[in-house]
């Protein structure tokens, strides 16, 4: 074993310095900054050291308490900024970071040394001192204010070398926060990621869970030898980490009591010295403000049981439960769910074997190698894909795969989109005691159907659309409460007031409005509602379907929110009382009319109407990136969608249309820019 990554000798001049550690922390409304660095004059003596930090409520400066130490000296103190600016997840807030410079003088001159960014933010495993997260659950609260958490295990763009560039980082952080999620996980089945990945992360405001590299078996901690290693990995990356403000989350492994539980063995051997005493203690010593959780699963008379601790949910995915499971379930906090089979897009199928067919493509040995599988099971997470196919679509997969492939795959890769839309709808809600969900995983490792929403080149699969609305800081969802007919919700992440009108609209046959209501609403910064629909429609109108006194009088229900005084769409949901819409129809009779045009900024917006039901539009641009797709059309409604270069391939003349709901595709010619 040796230097890993890449290794670079600095030359040091004046002065090195040997060991840093900061630490952030509120007290009341003010910021404390505590220090300790230990320093080697090379040229002449350490004589004395500041400390200064700016951000944006100001800046201060601390002179630093120094005394010698071996080899050189040790400063340390503390820095008070009055009323500093919080730092909070992107969807809550602003992720307010604060610049720290050490002022070193030696030799009669002066050295600044970067020590990096800091922010100030409270953080709590739950809502007060009793709570209990091995019983209660994870319910992240920062600065007082509960979380929901939500993203994915951190799948690397680079999973070969692990040592991306700036940019490639920046690209796929930005891409989770696009997406509405506000959370990462690195599992213990992975590596450490790099420094540069945690300050983006504190830049962009994403929270990150952080496993210590430790799954799935039995470490020999008895070893003098193996535990002194796992004490110097322990302390190192505490030091690493300890300052930044998105660390929300420590946990000493992925699995292990999981295992240990489902093969039938004593308890104490899946938690025991490593994961119950040693790692909590550095933690505890290292003073770093994040929970410690000994496993992922733990918690409760078996460390999977969803209804208490932190859970790896697959009821709805891999264990094929239907979607109300989601809510019977009652998980506290899904550290890993919804794995499903995710079709890329037509270049992503492409990528498995280029120049073939798609219909060769999934039927070849090749496809399935892209596909995951649980060792020694006699299914794949493709059949967990068409289980819910058959459900939510009616459907039957083999049938149609086999006759219609290029149907197959578009119903594919809409409906683990549906899923996850469905169950995430579930655990946001007002009421639902869930704190969070992580999706297993973000990003493909090899071309093909893995498990990532987003594909091995980085494109987004149709999953990303539908949780990037579901998720979104500003979202409206529908829940069927079967014979309590239908709740709409409505969540306010933000730290604005939110003042909108929702709007109700009921419609048969995809196009005939039979019924509309409307209600003004007002929700706090930080803030859910959950209302009845029938309440604002004022009447009895069977929404859900439940009761069925006859035929049902409407097929599709449109919750719609939007901007007080404007017809801006800040968010939409759709519910089917009868079922997904099936059939097909041309452009022509939908009435779908488009058109694209540049704008002053470089992108490309694409203006939609149409008369009908629009199921499902998909945008087909080779070369740009659409910033919503999967999307449906409202009847009688209009959408506008921006298109930016994607840096893969140039882009075409022309934008393609499909819907779920549409034979065929509709090719909207796109004009060329205006001359700079």
């Amino acid at each position: 074993v040796g230097p890993w990554k890449g290794v670079s000798l600095l030359r040091r001049q004046r002065v090195a310095i040997e060991s840093l550690v900061l630490r952030a922390r509120l007290d009341g409304e003010d910021g404390v900054l505590s220090v300790g660095v230990r320093l080697r004059g090379i040229a002449a003596a350490v004589e004395a050291v500041a400390l200064e930090v700016s951000g944006p409520s100001g800046a201060e400066r601390a002179e630093l308490s120094v005394e010698p130490a071996a080899g050189g000296v040790s400063a340390s103190g503390e820095l008070c900024l009055p009323r500093v600016d919080r730092w909070w997840p992107h969807t809550h807030g602003e992720p307010a970071l604060y610049g720290v410079e050490l002022k070193i003088a030696t030799g009669g001159a002066a050295v600044t040394a970067d020590a990096g960014r800091v922010g100030f933010r409270e953080l709590e495993a739950g809502p007060g001192p009793g709570h209990d997260v091995e019983e209660d659950g994870l319910d992240l609260h920062l600065n007082g204010v509960r979380v929901f958490a939500r993203g994915a295990l951190w799948t690397p763009p680079d999973a070969v070398g692990l040592a991306p560039d700036a940019a490639t980082l920046r690209g796929a952080l930005e891409q989770v926060r696009a997406a509405g999620m506000n959370m990462v996980r690195i599992p213990g089945t992975g590596a450490y990621e790099s420094a540069c990945f945690h300050d983006l992360c504190d830049e962009l405001g994403i929270l990150v869970w952080q496993d210590f590299m430790f799954a799935n078996l039995d470490y020999p901690v008895a070893d003098e030898g193996f535990r002194a290693g796992v004490e110097r990995e322990a302390r190192a990356v505490l030091a690493e980490l300890g300052q930044h403000p998105s660390l929300a989350v420590l946990c000493g492994n992925s699995e292990v009591e999981q295992q240990v539980a489902m093969l039938g063995l004593e308890p104490e051997l899946g938690r025991g010295e490593l994961f119950g005493e040693l790692l909590p203690d550095l933690v505890a010593a290292s003073a770093v403000d994040a929970p410690y959780l000994p496993s992922a699963p733990c918690g409760g008379s078996m460390p999977f049981r969803p209804d208490r601790g932190v859970a790896n949910y697959f009821g709805v995915g891999g264990y094929r439960r239907p979607l109300e499971d989601a809510r019977r379930a009652a998980v506290r906090f899904a550290s890993e769910c919804l794995a499903i089979s995710n079709v890329p897009d037509e270049a992503g199928v492409e990528a498995v074997m280029p120049g073939a067919a798609a219909d060769v493509v999934v039927h070849h040995p090749r496809w399935k190698a892209g596909v995951p599988r649980d060792a020694g099971a006699g299914w794949d997470f493709e059949d967990v894909r068409d289980h819910y196919l058959r459900l939510l679509f009616g459907v039957d997969p083999v049938e149609l795969r086999s006759c219609d492939n290029e149907r197959y795959l578009e119903l594919s890769r809409a409906v683990s989109g549906e899923v996850m839309a469905a169950v995430f709808s579930e655990w946001r809600r007002s009421g639902s005691p869930c704190g969070g969900g992580l999706i297993l995983w973000l990003r493909d490792l090899a071309p093909g159907a893995g498990w990532g929403i987003v594909d091995s080149a980085g494109s987004p699969k149709v999953a990303y659309h539908h949780l990037r609305r579901v998720l979104a800081p500003i979202a409206v969802s529908i829940t069927d409460e079967g014979l309590g007919g239908l709740a709409v919700h409505i969540a306010n992440d933000g730290r604005e007031p939110l003042r909108a009108r929702l709007r109700i609209g009921l419609y048969r046959d995809g196009e005939q409005r039979v019924g509309e209501g409307e209600r003004e609403v007002g929700l706090q910064p930080h803030d859910a509602l959950s209302l009845d629909a029938e309440a604002v429609l004022g009447r009895f109108a069977d929404l859900s379907y439940a009761y069925r006194f006859g035929p049902p009088a409407q097929d599709l229900v449109v919750a719609t929110i939007e901007a007080e005084g404007s017809a801006e769409l800040l968010s939409q949901a759709f519910h089917f009382p009868a079922g997904r819409p099936t059939a097909t129809e041309a452009a022509e009779r939908l009435g779908l009319e488009a058109s694209a045009a540049h704008d002053a900024g470089g992108a490309i917006h694409l203006r939609l109407r149409a008369r009908r039901f629009v199921y499902g539009l998909r945008i087909h641009a080779p070369g740009l990136s659409a910033a919503d797709d999967a999307l449906s059309i409202e009847p009688g409604g209009t959408r506008e969608v921006a298109l930016r270069r994607s840096g893969r391939g140039e882009p075409g003349d022309a934008i393609r249309l499909s819907a779920l709901n549409m034979r065929g595709r509709v090719t909207v010619p796109v004009p060329a820019p205006p001359s700079p």
